[in-house]
């Protein structure tokens, strides 16, 4: 089995709850996040589950430089770009085509476009 990374690009606005973010309101975007909630619960069941976690905004990001000889801690996120990682899952799937039809079934329960990705090894 190999694993692969799923994740959730979105804008900062996305995150806002009071809002209902990138969902149009917060009705659908409980909506989204129950129906996200029942897809995790079904790749627990199917064993494909290793771990999923939902981000907060880019703002509360915080890059730290290890390779000098004193760390530099600059707040905000590593990279300026209108999207970002909302959230993610890592799953064991057998082969490619598995990982992305799972990934279809998450960008149908979250509401957004889902990149795959292969670890290594």
């Amino acid at each position: 089995m190999t694993q692969y990374l799923m994740s959730v690009h979105g804008t900062e606005a996305d995150h806002d709850m009071t809002t209902g973010g990138g969902y149009g309101s917060p009705e659908a975007m409980r909506e989204a996040m129950a129906e996200t909630d029942r897809y995790n619960k079904r790749l627990q069941a199917e064993g494909y589950w290793v771990f999923a976690g939902g981000l907060k905004g880019p703002s509360t990001a915080t890059v730290v430089d290890g390779q000098g000889a004193q760390p530099v801690v600059t707040d905000g996120p590593y990279l300026e770009s209108k999207e970002h990682i909302g959230g993610f899952w890592i799953i064991e799937a057998p082969d490619l085509d598995t990982a992305l039809a799972l990934a279809a079934d998450a960008s149908k329960a979250c509401r957004g476009k889902v990149e795959v990705r292969p670890f290594e090894g």
